[in-house]
């Protein structure tokens, strides 16, 4: 099932949610597949989301030790002002606790 990935800067957590509920975390590590959702004709925040189609590839608040299995290599940045995202795809992201994105790769 298709899963939405936001920030809500008002209670400072991650929002996910699909069409039969709503979850919120501190912070999330996406395995698989992820792309880009924008919607501009919104006349509410949000209009830029990151989406997987499978929720079974989110955990919520991972421990340090789990994410030590990956290393960073990008930082996924929305740009809220021309609702837009600096990458439109890939594979791992870790939606941190101070509301940065980062685009993962697994060590083999």
């Amino acid at each position: 099932m298709k899963c939405k990935i936001h920030r809500c800067n008002c209670r400072k957590v991650w929002s996910i949610q699909n069409r039969k509920s709503k979850t919120t975390a501190q912070s999330i590590l996406l395995i698989g597949e992820w792309f880009t959702e924008l919607k501009p004709e919104r006349l509410c925040e949000p209009k830029g989301f990151v989406a997987t189609k499978k929720n079974q590839e989110i955990i919520y608040n991972p421990t340090k030790k789990y994410l030590e299995k990956f290393i960073i290599i990008d930082k996924l940045i929305y740009d809220k002002k021309n609702v837009n995202f600096n990458i439109k795809s890939g594979n791992s992201l870790f939606f941190a606790e101070d509301g940065t994105c980062y685009v993962l790769k697994e060590i083999k």
